[in-house]
């Protein structure tokens, strides 16, 4: 009697938000939270965290080095809905109120193997003038009640935003049990900012 295949796959991460470029801010921290199909779930792990603040660094680059570290594990039946990473920066405004400072996301590297990520962060505009005067006055920027809308699309075309700043990520990822449930990963993939092709059936 032959024993029974996997019914699941395991997503293995781990890694840090290394560091960020924000020319116009210093002192920023950073959220990150996981957002995933309804077949995913974490069996280990931190799905979300929140860094410490750091300032510039003091030499050319003038880098925010966070070095935070991420590890979690999902299991899934399915690669539909493949976990993406939302991050969130936030610092002091001249009022010394917390506001967001960029927004972003990426999905978790299709590929087993250890991967860079560059990720362009953007914040939500006031739509008028008045507005902008108004959240400036009050130390009430724009901002997204819930981070995760930066990782769906429905929505996100009515909200006018504009690019500051980068972040970057390291990951290393492993897989468990993809290729027994009949998914190619492809070969692994260790640079650069744009990922190879999903495995057959994950949305981009």
């Amino acid at each position: 009697m032959t024993a029974a295949g996997p019914s699941v796959f395991l997503l293995m991460v781990n890694g840090q938000v290394e560091s960020a470029q924000f020319p116009e801010y210093d002192d920023l921290y950073c959220k990150y939270c996981f957002v995933y199909g309804q077949d995913w779930a974490p069996t280990a792990g931190l799905e979300e965290g929140i860094s410490q603040i750091t300032s510039k660094s003091q030499d050319v680059r003038r880098a925010l080095v966070w070095n935070f570290p991420i590890d979690v594990t999902f299991k899934s039946t399915n690669p539909y809905g493949w976990p993406q990473i939302v991050l969130s920066v936030y610092g002091p405004d001249v009022f010394g109120n917390d506001v967001v400072r960029g927004y972003g996301a990426v999905h978790v590297p299709f590929s087993p193997g250890r991967h860079k990520r560059t990720i362009p962060m953007f914040v939500p505009e006031s739509t008028s003038k008045l507005q902008k005067f108004t959240s400036w006055f009050m130390g009430r920027r724009p901002e997204y009640t819930d981070p995760k809308v930066v990782a769906q699309g429905e929505g996100r075309e009515v909200t006018r935003v504009r690019s500051q700043g980068f972040v970057t990520l390291l990951f290393n990822v492993v897989t468990k049990d993809m290729r027994k449930l009949g998914y190619d990963t492809g070969p692994p993939d260790t640079q650069g900012t744009s990922g190879p092709s999903p495995p057959q059936g994950i949305p981009r």
